[in-house]
């Protein structure tokens, strides 16, 4: 096929059948499973003054929906079928299929579909569960794969370097900084640094050295960054110089800190969608920070306070003041923020507490920098210009 005829049928695919007679048809069996899929979800036709989805048909027959699933899982690659399902959850109304086991078994499973399925959790019939369980299960350990071993070599670096001494042993010499602090004994004839001081970390003990308190807020517009902390609330747990907390909340306040030897109970533990009291659940985390300057406080929230505002901004300023490292997540998802309170923030802001969003891939290096109580800010700022 040339580059031209190719160029055409992606623009037939993409423009469905109004785009035909300037295209050109759809030459293979494929490319016409694949159009019909497509205007499944995607199509829409006009009778007089009214616009209707083709694909709203879809939405009355879980055979229908089952088949079409498959059909795109066959055509298509995963990046695409996941955007494809998300599209159809949310423009053809089809959340309620999803409590049927058999639909369950036809989806892709990734971050967005696990949102959904939780805010079923409560309606969610026992036929549905265990296959439910099955779907959330998968992205969770898929999700654990990508992020628990940079996390744990992320903090425990951090924690390391936070014990610096002046006379390491040789394993535990941090040579970058060795070798900038003595560049003034140089020597150009042998092309080489004698050192005078060595300068690196010593290995702590096994006790708890750091205090970490995740506060997430479970409204609906939060399922991925709910479904991300939870995974990383469980790396956390599993180290012993941590000593991890985990709590969600809504309009109430819940401690899930029992079950962080397993993501997925923490995600079953929460109720996506409701109200959100953000002041409450601060002033529950700060119950359990006792130990004010070896703790770090990470609030996951859009920000949009139903609780008391006043209250809320100064419970975190008495945090902060107190000692606690406090970082204030909008989100902490691949999405980004797509909604928050700029007010609140900036309000955050002025109490020296940045607000930002994070992507999973760059929370570990986030964490570490917060144990070694860095810049986040500056760090943050830098995210912008990446």
């Amino acid at each position: 096929m040339t580059d031209d005829a190719e160029r055409l049928r992606r623009w037939r695919l993409l423009l469905g059948n109004a785009a035909e007679e300037s295209t050109g048809g759809l030459a293979s069996k494929t490319d016409a499973a694949m159009d019909g899929a497509l205007a499944a979800l995607y199509d829409t036709s006009s009778e007089g003054s009214k616009s209707r989805r083709r694909g709203a048909g879809l939405g009355g027959s879980a055979p229908k929906v089952a088949r079409w699933l498959g059909d795109i899982r066959t055509y298509f690659p995963s990046s695409v079928v996941q955007v494809m399902q998300k599209d159809a959850i949310d423009r053809l109304g089809l959340t309620q299929l999803l409590l049927e086991p058999e639909l369950l078994d036809a989806v892709e499973p990734d971050v967005h579909l696990v949102g959904t399925l939780l805010s079923l959790n409560r309606v969610m019939p026992e036929t549905s569960k265990a296959t439910a369980r099955m779907v959330v299960e998968k992205v969770v350990r898929e999700v654990e794969e990508r992020i628990a071993q940079k996390t744990r070599t992320a903090v425990t670096g951090a924690l390391n370097r936070s014990a610096r001494i002046t006379n390491p042993k040789y394993r535990d010499i941090d040579w970058n900084r060795t070798i900038r602090a003595n560049l003034a004994h140089y020597l150009p004839e042998y092309k080489t640094v004698v050192p005078e001081r060595l300068l690196g970390y010593g290995r702590r003990s096994q006790a708890v050295h750091r205090d970490v308190v995740l506060a997430i807020d479970q409204s609906g517009s939060m399922a991925s960054s709910v479904v991300y902390a939870s995974v990383f609330g469980a790396v956390l747990a599993s180290m012993r110089a941590l000593k991890t907390s985990l709590v969600v909340f809504d309009t109430a306040v819940v401690d899930l800190t029992d079950k962080l030897s397993d993501p997925v109970d923490v995600l079953f533990g929460t109720q996506l969608g409701g109200g959100t009291d953000i002041n409450r659940a601060i002033a529950y985390s700060q119950s359990v920070i006792d130990r004010p300057t070896e703790s770090l406080f990470v609030l996951i929230s859009d920000l949009y306070e139903g609780g008391i505002r006043a209250e809320m901004l100064r419970r975190m300023a008495a945090m902060k003041n107190a000692g606690v490292q406090v970082v204030v997540l909008l989100a902490l998802s691949d999405d980004g923020a797509s909604s928050f309170d700029h007010d609140n923030a900036a309000a955050l802001g002025g109490l020296g507490i940045p607000a930002f969003a994070c992507t999973p891939d760059k929370f570990p290096e986030l964490l570490a920098l917060a144990l070694e109580r860095g810049d986040i800010g500056r760090w943050a700022d830098s995210l912008q210009t990446e």
